[in-house]
């Protein structure tokens, strides 16, 4: 079992930057890969960034590539994401998500995550 919490969503105006953090508890944190998913209402979840094992590989959607970074800490048992120039269309629900099966490179489909936290909501305002 793994349990996931995030935190640091919020409200921002657009141009801004929040910080996402996930702390994760139950399993040996550096012998899985994460995630971020978000899912705005109406639409289907989505990948947003994912990160390998050891943190060496990183996976962005095209909509975010060169605004967020993400990292994770495996002394600390925790995955960020640093989300920069924030946009609109951005606002959604951020879900942090792990995946017990992976290989060498962080996987990008909803199906690979094993284990979801409960969410932290992100709101740009235009």
């Amino acid at each position: 079992q793994v349990q996931l919490v995030e935190s640091g969503g919020g409200l921002v105006q657009a141009g801004g930057s929040l910080r996402l953090s996930c702390a994760a508890s139950g399993r040996t944190f550096s012998s899985y890969a994460m995630g971020w998913f978000r899912q705005a209402p109406g639409k289907e979840r989505e990948i947003v960034a994912a990160i390998s094992r050891s943190g060496s590989r990183t996976y962005y959607a095209d909509s975010v590539r060169g605004r967020f970074t993400i990292s994770r800490d495996n002394a600390k048992n925790t995955v960020d994401m640093q989300m920069n120039s924030l946009k609109h269309e951005d606002t959604a629900a951020y879900y942090c998500a792990a995946d017990l099966w992976g290989g060498f490179y962080p996987r990008s489909t909803y199906s690979a995550y094993d284990y979801w936290g409960q969410g932290t909501q992100v709101t740009v305002s235009s």
